[in-house]
């Protein structure tokens, strides 16, 4: 990095999921830091909050397979480096009535329903479907995974701000400066990690991203069903939307949601599920996972921020290269925190990363 006139060596943008495992992996490297959130910590503006994540090998191609690989190790790294357990492997049934582009090392098609059942007794997969199995799925504790990030930043010297509003950047030379409403900044690099927010910050990424309502249910835990091994992850594919659900793992409860579209400006609070929305939920529930008790439960909202083909969109921009922008998104991205967050620190360090290629920012021509 230059010289040590400037405030840090790296200002990263947001301080969700993405941001914070890259202040931590850049941290961790000695770089100085400084991240900057506008909300509050542990706030539900955005798409970080929440107990738990799916984590699964099995993905439509092969050009994910390293990245996922190196998500699964850097789960299992910060779970050495924090002394926490962060990932729960439970298995994973994904169904589909058509074909499927699922694959993964140690993923098969199960068509044989005696199996199906074998395999995970709690789920039902619905008729005519068949499914992918994945036994290396599981849940990844999310809130515990995101506060560990932290921890690990801050004790390897990151400044992490939250409540500080970005009111603008600039490329200053080979730098940038950044302005927020606690006062101007100087850095050597600069990484956009905002979610929902990274297209009123990079103009460029405003055609390619589209922000969605999403909403969850999760149930009581520690009933009699909806625990591994007699249910693991699961999703199947309709045409309502992908509904995608993750078991009780380690006391978190049965989480269910839907992939449906419904796009949101993220400068309007998320609205709450509304009761319509969850008994339509709790449905689909009783559905695909029979049984559970749904009286006491937590209905919530999220924001997925799209991309068409749903790849992540990460790299430096062409006309600003000092500026790496992060948007792992598209409702998959959470899993991938580790290997995100060490990819976004070696783009700022300038190191090349050509096996990013499929989700990078030259490939959307920004």
């Amino acid at each position: 990095m230059a010289g040590r006139s400037s405030d840090a060596d790296v200002i990263v943008i947001g301080a969700g999921i993405h941001g914070s495992a890259t202040a931590a992996s850049l941290a961790r490297r000695g770089r100085r830091v400084i991240a900057i959130d506008r909300f509050a910590v542990d706030h539900v503006r955005g798409s970080s909050h929440g107990r738990t994540r799916m984590i699964r090998r099995a993905y439509p191609n092969p050009v994910w397979n390293d990245l996922v690989d190196r998500a699964f190790r850097g789960w299992e790294s910060l779970e050495r480096e924090t002394g926490q357990t962060l990932l729960h492997i439970t298995g994973g049934l994904y169904a589909h009535a058509g074909e499927s582009q699922l694959q993964g090392p140690d993923c098969v098609l199960v068509e044989d329903r005696a199996e199906l059942e074998r395999l995970m007794p709690d789920f039902r997969v619905p008729d005519g479907y068949r499914a992918v199995y994945d036994p290396h799925a599981g849940v990844v504790e999310a809130s515990r995974g995101l506060a560990a990030l932290r921890a690990v930043a801050e004790g390897h010297g990151a400044d992490l701000r939250f409540d500080e509003r970005l009111l603008g950047w600039d490329a200053i030379g080979d730098g940038v400066e950044v302005r927020t409403d606690a006062g101007t900044l100087r850095a050597d690099r600069l990484v956009i990690a905002a979610g929902a927010f990274a297209a009123s910050i990079v103009p460029q990424l405003a055609p390619l991203l589209e922000v969605w309502r999403i909403l969850t249910v999760t149930v009581a835990p520690g009933q009699k069903r909806g625990r591994p091994p007699g249910l693991g992850a699961f999703s199947v594919d309709r045409e309502g939307g992908l509904v995608f659900g993750i078991p009780d793992a380690d006391g978190n409860g049965v989480k269910l949601g839907v992939d449906a579209r419904r796009v949101w400006d993220p400068e309007v609070a998320v609205a709450a599920p509304t009761d319509a929305e969850v008994a339509e939920m709790l449905a689909l529930l009783s559905e695909y996972v029979p049984g559970l008790d749904h009286r006491d439960l937590e209905a919530t909202a999220c924001l997925y921020t799209m991309t068409e083909d749903k790849r992540f969109i990460i790299g430096p921009l062409a006309e600003t290269p000092q500026v790496v922008v992060v948007s792992a998104c598209s409702g998959h991205g959470f899993k991938f925190a580790p290997a995100i967050g060490d990819a976004a620190a070696d783009l700022a360090d300038g190191i090349a990363r050509d096996d990013l290629a499929f989700v990078s920012t030259a490939r959307r021509g920004i």
